[in-house]
């Protein structure tokens, strides 16, 4: 077993990591894990969980607990305790520890610990008016938030705004230096007959670890963080392996995260002063589109779709590098993603409807407004929206977190021929479907580093309300975005519920009688043709008002 040397001892600076080499912060905790749920954010969160994890343990034979444990340790409600429990098993790396009514009480500590993470704030802007003059002032976000919100800032098609994945990754690195002590002391032990300073790990409890860490750029699939450390590599798999002093986990993790952040510095430093890679960019969209698209994939982060205005895009699975998709930032457009994924990010949108496969682990939808979302996933978080449509098949609660208005939920309304497949793929169940059970937590979210007006801090989140029946429509998937794929499905796999459903064939009884009294009425010619221009107007209008119009933007490149 190597040892890292002192801090004080004088030594070589190391090589330049490889992307193989470097350490990354999980995204997952910080992009879906966090709850904006106050009993969880702790002032002296190091002391207060180590209590905690004791209290636990004593409890539990087997370093598990469920939600009556962590309700009551927490003083949170059942329901939000199984909240708790389900948000921490969407982000765990292990799928075998994903599905159970437990959790780790490590893992536990973990995710409460990093619940004190302030997010990343998209940059300020030099000109001020320019942003102002964004979106409308009459929004109803100016109310309660500033003049320079982060809805504002990444609403202004410019790259320049919103954080890059290089600066999240950062910021994320910075916050695990920073607390890095506390970390490993939370899941560190003392050796028997020492003293209480001589704390230690082993292979076990630094696997954990890996809840907040990964090496190179296999994402989740890559190799445990163990066998990519000097301590546990070479351990023999027959033989317990020899527990490491804390100390040296904490020096080499302080370390790679060092390198880490160089490396991300130099790479955004060479980007910013050197030309564009080909490689790293993928456009591909309709000659409608006027805002240049950036999509850019990893096989470590997630494939980022950017910037699509006043057209249409696809994905498939195929063409997906890694199991996670950002859209971000796209507007007045139709965007299918028809792939299985484990998460799925939209950010910043306005007036899209974005059609997304199946999502085995989690959905995030933040600061959009007259957004239609169609989604089958595990469970989807809604945060800062305005005017949405949610069109879900959902097998748990849908959460609603932030300052959200008028958003409506209804049950999912579409299907493609590979659907059921897809959603086989990730875990996500076609019998059960919670889209009417949407959980509303606090309207403030103490994970964004702004300043909010005294007095809101307990406030709710607004809730939404259901979709009239006889407003539901089926959302029709063209056929010509398929390609060449030949899947099973054939319909909606998830089963409406009456009300729709009597809806749903009502409107196909109707169309069916109209298109039988046209056929057999006796016009003249002309007659015909006054009639065929009513109809056609009638539909232009329900067109725009329904939001269907966006179907028909791959037409305007044609």
């Amino acid at each position: 077993m190597t040892e890292p040397p002192p801090e004080s001892a004088p030594s070589t600076p190391p090589p330049p990591p490889t992307s193989t080499t470097v350490i990354h912060p999980r995204r997952e905790p910080f992009e879906h894990g966090l709850l904006p749920i106050p009993k969880l954010i702790f002032s002296d969160p190091a002391q207060t969980l180590i209590s905690f994890k004791h209290k636990l343990l004593e409890s539990s034979s087997n370093n598990r607990v469920g939600s009556v444990a962590i309700s009551e340790s927490l003083q949170i409600s059942v329901e939000q305790a199984k909240l708790v429990l389900d948000t921490l098993a969407s982000v765990l790396p292990s799928e075998s520890d994903s599905e159970s009514d437990s959790v780790d009480v490590n893992d536990l500590v973990l995710f409460l610990y990093v619940q004190s993470y302030k997010r990343l704030l998209p940059r300020t802007h030099k000109d001020s008016a320019a942003v102002a003059d964004v979106w409308p002032s009459t929004s109803a976000f100016d109310g309660y938030l500033s003049a320079l919100s982060p809805l504002q800032l990444v609403r202004s098609n410019s790259k320049r705004f919103t954080p890059s994945q290089a600066d999240e990754e950062a910021h994320q690195l910075s916050y695990l230096q920073k607390h890095l002590a506390n970390i490993v002391s939370l899941l560190a032990e003392p050796v028997e007959g020492e003293s209480e300073e001589s704390l230690v790990l082993t292979m076990d409890r630094f696997e954990h670890l890996g809840f907040l860490f990964q090496y190179g750029d296999k994402g989740s699939e890559g190799n445990s963080l163990s066998q990519s450390s000097p301590f546990f590599a070479n351990s023999d798999p027959d033989m317990p392996a020899v527990p490491v002093p804390a100390s040296q986990v904490h020096d080499w993790l302080l370390q790679n995260i060092a390198s880490a952040l160089e490396y991300i510095a130099e790479r955004t430093s060479s980007k910013e002063n050197g030309p564009v890679s080909v490689s790293d960019q993928d456009v591909a969209m309709t000659d409608a589109s006027t805002v240049p698209v950036k999509v850019s994939t990893s096989a470590r982060g997630a494939s980022l779709i950017e910037g699509i205005s006043k057209s249409s895009y696809a994905k498939h699975a195929s063409d997906i590098k890694g199991s996670s998709v950002k859209v971000l930032n796209c507007h007045e457009s139709a965007i299918y993603i028809l792939a299985p994924l484990r998460y799925a990010t939209i950010y910043g949108c306005s007036d899209a409807t974005i059609v997304i496969g199946a999502v085995g682990k989690a959905v995030r939808v933040e600061h959009c407004e007259r957004v239609h979302v169609i989604v089958a996933a595990k469970r989807i978080c809604i945060a800062n929206c305005r005017e949405c449509v949610f069109f879900l098949g959902v097998n748990q609660q849908p959460l609603i977190v932030g300052d959200n208005h008028k958003l409506q939920v209804a049950p999912y309304n579409t299907f493609y021929s590979q659907l059921e497949q897809h959603m086989n793929e990730v875990g996500v169940l076609p019998s059960v479907n919670r889209w009417d059970e949407p959980i509303a937590l606090g309207m403030v979210d103490p994970h964004d580093s702004l300043s909010h007006p005294a007095g809101v801090s307990d406030a709710q989140a607004e809730s939404a309300a259901r979709v009239d029946p006889d407003q539901f429509t089926n959302f029709v998937i063209p056929n010509w975005l398929e390609g060449e794929s030949t899947g099973s499905t054939k319909d909606n796999p998830f089963t409406l519920p009456e009300g729709y459903m009597a809806s749903q064939q009502r409107n196909e009884r109707n169309l069916g009688e109209i298109r039988q009294l046209l056929r057999e009425a006796p016009l003249e010619e002309s007659r015909k043709r006054e009639l065929s221009s009513a109809l056609h107007v009638y539909f232009k209008d329900w067109l725009y008002a329904s939001g269907n119009i966006r179907q028909l933007y791959y037409l305007q490149g044609d």
